[in-house]
């Protein structure tokens, strides 16, 4: 039985016209066709370091741009891909995917592998330009490629992104140096962190728009066209002194004009803050998880403070996260005890870390009586690379109070209907809380509304606004409709009940009901997913209010 699976590729019409003509001389249909360049291209490219596999310059110019609006034309074809599910995984993991591109994102992340790997098994085979191609190489190795997409977020970067990536290269230059008398070595450990964070702005997040790929459109053409093709494809693949000057050049200049787009002016600075938040959370977790895998058994309950977005942990005593030596493959009696629901894995370091453990005597053995915890994580139905954002959650000291500038709301809270089904709420008492919750979606909507009305929005539409009061969500796509800025204020107040206790785990150490457990588990998880978002949102305000230019 065939083990082919369906999916999609948007091709621009002259690479259509060139896979029929490759399916044309080989006498096969369309489907065979691409099956048969893909497998060609796929082990072509595993042969190669990966620095030097080859993407096509479509790929880096994202051509042909999607519709500004949903409802406008596209102008490339949809070409129906049918392939053993292996062949596609194979070719999304050798070709190109830029910093912040995900394959479930939103549409301006989106990363496009698989076009990717198409597109560029067909050139190989029978080359194809057009108007937009017409003139530039039809490949770039892919480090090549990453260097002219960072001379292109250099070129258009925000406050936000300029003064992180200064300010680290400060440090490696040494305007900045690392201080040995702060006090248990603060300043280091900021330094340390800020590098990090530079680091992974550069090469793992970063914001997309089509302002961006606008501008690498117009680096490409200056540098890959012409008669210096050749060594400009050079210089960004080497990214040596020459690469490095245009790049500082690029991110030390002292004006930046708001960016261009269809000659209409938009400012990205809230997208360039996020891009910094999502930096540091990243580095937030890798210290997270490793915190949580060196852990000393026997050393009583150990606290960890995770910022952003500025909670602390808490983890009892002898519960620890465990790496089995080895592979990525879970020996025995491991993914057993994985399998019966009596521990939780996630990926660490190119392996797998096993949680919570605890010291025995034959090495270590799972932390008996989390069944709860479990349940939820499966409940939840979390891939592997969530299980430790879940793990974080449960750790979470809800009642910690939290000393910080940011007005964000670490809490844990219930839904109202919950909270009355455990006893913590009567009917009165829900009925009044839901009731409070529709009273200041209310007035958080007039106070949008009055935002409005400051902002100069005529009176017409400010009418509108009035008569959406009653349904949150058209009220929200209204008023995003006439200012982004203005709306991303706008907040549903929901019936909840704040949970008054500690952690998830603390609570299980003392909690005989196992249904309440679950219930804590899901929703700190729930609560979690919130507050960083808020702190996303927070971050991307701060941004524009510091850095940006409302138009």
């Amino acid at each position: 039985m065939s083990d082919r699976t369906e999916t999609n590729v948007r091709l621009p019409w002259c690479a259509v016209q060139a896979l029929a003509v490759v399916g044309a001389r080989r006498g096969t249909s369309r489907d065979e066709t691409l099956r048969q360049l893909l497998s060609e291209h796929v082990e072509f490219q595993e042969r190669r370091d990966p620095d030097d596999r080859l993407t096509h310059i479509s790929t880096v110019l994202r051509y042909p741009p999607p519709p500004l609006l949903r409802r406008e034309p596209r102008s490339d074809r949809p070409v129906r891909l049918r392939a053993e599910r292996d062949l596609l995984e194979r070719a999304r993991a050798v070709s190109l995917c830029l910093p912040g591109q995900h394959r479930r994102s939103h549409r301006d992340y989106q990363a496009r592998v698989l076009t990717d790997a198409v597109m560029t098994a067909i050139a190989a085979t029978e080359p194809f330009t057009d108007d937009a191609l017409h003139g530039l190489p039809p490949f770039l190795r892919h480090r090549a490629a990453l260097g002219l997409w960072r001379l292109t977020t250099a070129e258009t970067s925000t406050g936000p992104e300029r003064e992180l990536l200064i300010a680290a290269e400060d440090i490696r230059s040494g305007l900045a140096w690392l201080s040995s008398t702060a006090p248990d070595g603060e300043a280091d450990e900021a330094a340390k962190q800020l590098l990090l964070a530079a680091e992974a702005l550069e090469e793992v997040v970063g914001w997309h728009s089509p302002a961006r790929f606008e501008k690498v459109a117009v680096l490409a053409r200056r540098l890959l066209a012409g008669a210096d093709a050749v060594a400009g494809e050079r210089m960004l693949y080497e990214q040596g002194p020459a690469w490095e000057e245009r790049y500082q050049d690029a991110l030390q200049a002292a004006k930046r004009p708001p960016m261009m787009l269809h000659n209409m002016f938009y400012d990205w600075t809230g997208r360039g803050g996020t891009a910094v938040w999502r930096a540091y959370r990243r580095v937030a977790v890798q210290d997270f998880e490793d915190w949580l895998v060196s852990l000393v058994p026997g050393e009583g309950p150990s606290t960890h403070a995770v910022s952003p977005p500025g909670w602390l942990l808490c983890a009892p005593a002898a519960w620890h996260a465990h790496v089995p030596r080895g592979t990525e493959c879970l020996a025995e009696p491991y993914a057993q005890w994985v399998a019966d629901g009596r521990l939780l894995a996630f990926p660490y370091k190119d392996r797998q870390a096993l949680w919570p453990m605890t010291p025995a005597d034959s090495g270590w053995e799972p932390v008996p009586g989390i069944g709860p915890l479990v349940a939820a994580a499966r409940a939840k139905r979390l891939r592997p690379e969530e299980i430790s954002g879940f793990i974080e959650a449960v750790l979470i000291a809800w009642n910690h109070e939290h000393q910080t500038e940011s007005t964000l709301r670490v809490a844990l809270d219930l839904p109202a209907d919950l909270a009355h089904r455990f006893g913590f709420l009567t009917s009165e008492q829900q009925h009044a809380v839901m009731a409070e919750a529709r009273a200041q979606t209310l007035r958080r909507m007039d106070e949008i509304i009055e935002d409005f009305r400051d902002d100069g929005l005529g009176e017409l539409d400010l009418q509108q606004l009035r008569e959406a009061r009653g349904n949150a969500q058209a009220f929200r796509r209204l008023a995003a409709r006439h200012s982004r800025y203005i709306a991303s204020k706008f907040r549903v107040h929901r019936a909840t009940w704040q949970w008054p206790g500690p952690s998830v785990t603390e609570e299980l150490l003392t909690s005989s009901r196992t249904d309440l457990i679950e219930a804590l588990a899901v929703q700190a998880y729930r609560s979690r997913t919130r507050v960083l978002e808020e702190s996303a949102q927070e971050a991307w305000q701060q941004a524009f209010d510091r850095y940006g230019h409302r138009m």
